[in-house]
């Protein structure tokens, strides 16, 4: 977006007296109101100002669309057996994968809004307290005659996710008209993330805003299933920058069997180029990830280490450290490697997001495991463990 000197005078005016009128303006810059307003006629259009009242467009600003609910965890004390109690321990905290990263993001120093339906409800109430309190913007949070959505995820000793399940109906009713409020907020948006809980109309609603004003595109599939119902919405006429899924997800989103050497991950990937994506990202679990950029030479990027203490929210750190850093200029190798740091703290944090995840501490960590967590190009197979 470039802007005259002009504009970018009346910009600074505005962000020291977001409510100084065009004559104030105008006598500031010894202009007239008349060529005062034509400026701001020409901010609006190029989307430095947003809307009505000289609402500055933040920069590096993200808009996440996805998931809001309570995050119910229980942890055993002892390995799990089955169908029989287990002694453990039981939190709440605030979760969904959208509300996750967005949190995750505006923790990072990253200007982020989050569109997320949530119930009118106590749980609603005080979810968005404690997303606002870490410096999430929810002007465009859409209240549901639904309630709160729950996540309720049961965790061995060891912290891996043993079962969960997913309460999420106020999110499933979000419909497209629930986002025209946000249009102009999206379509300026530096990128917009989506969280595949979304309804698929309500995806394709958000993507067909963003692509013809340029706005990236980053989808979480999320699980398996969910990815299955987005495979019709990549085409080659609805362009993704980015999309990070398992191993699992992506042969949901191709599918059909995908095996776990670098030669089928690849192909696979190359597939999704074929019908728009940029960058697939491939993560899989403690053995690192496969990023895949069309036209460039596939890399494999190894996980760094790390003490677990509960798995849980690990994938959306890992996903708002890779916008983060791609928004501070990072080519999108460097962005994967300071998301894997991410995810790494992340999983050695009993909290579903690290309430003291900083840039400084990402940066810190990478410092120290860069030697070991090297990035290659993907020339060997890929070993068959789990994904984490």
């Amino acid at each position: 977006m470039m802007l005259t000197q002009r504009e970018r005078e009346i910009i600074a005016l505005l962000r020291r007296d977001p409510l100084a009128g065009p004559q104030a303006i105008a006598d500031a810059l010894g202009s007239t109101r008349a060529a005062v307003n034509v400026h701001l006629s020409n901010l609006g259009k190029k989307g430095a100002i947003l809307g009505r009242g000289y609402i500055l467009r933040e920069e590096n600003a993200v808009v996440v669309v996805g998931g809001a609910n309570t995050d119910v965890k229980v942890r055993s004390l002892a390995p799990v057996r089955q169908r029989t109690s287990n002694p453990g321990r039981a939190g709440t905290t605030a979760g969904g994968v959208g509300r996750n990263i967005a949190e995750n993001l505006a923790r990072l120093g990253t200007p982020t809004h989050l569109i997320a339906a949530v119930g009118r409800d106590a749980a609603g109430e005080r979810l968005l307290a404690e997303t606002a309190a870490a410096g999430v913007r929810l002007d465009h949070v859409h209240r549901s005659a639904h309630p709160t959505g729950t996540y309720t995820a049961v965790l061995d000793a060891d912290g891996d996710l043993v079962v969960a399940v997913a309460d999420m109906a106020a999110t499933e009713a979000l419909a497209p008209e629930d986002l025209h409020p946000a249009r102009e907020l999206i379509a300026h948006a530096d990128m917009l993330v989506l969280d595949g809980n979304l309804p698929s109309a309500v995806l394709a609603h958000a993507m067909d805003v963003a692509h013809p004003a340029d706005v990236p595109v980053v989808i979480d599939p999320v699980s398996a299933p969910k990815a299955a119902l987005l495979a019709p919405l990549f085409t080659a006429h609805r362009p993704v920058f980015a999309l990070t899924p398992n191993l699992d997800e992506l042969r949901a989103l191709l599918g059909r069997p995908v095996g776990d050497d670098a030669t089928e991950v690849t192909a696979a990937a190359a597939t999704l180029h074929d019908r728009g994506v940029r960058h697939v990202w491939t993560r899989l679990g403690a053995r690192g990830s496969v990023l895949s950029s069309a036209g460039e030479e596939p890399r494999f990027l190894t996980a760094p280490s790390a003490e677990v203490a509960d798995v849980t929210g690990a994938g959306d750190a890992m996903l708002a450290a890779f916008v983060h850093a791609l928004l501070a200029g990072g080519d999108a190798v460097d962005a994967a490697r300071y998301g894997h740091a991410a995810a790494a703290l992340t999983v050695a944090s009993p909290a579903t997001v690290r309430p003291d995840l900083t840039p400084r501490l990402i940066e810190d960590a990478l410092n120290e495991t860069t030697p070991l967590s090297p990035s290659s190009p993907l020339n060997a197979p890929v070993s068959a463990r789990p994904d984490a």
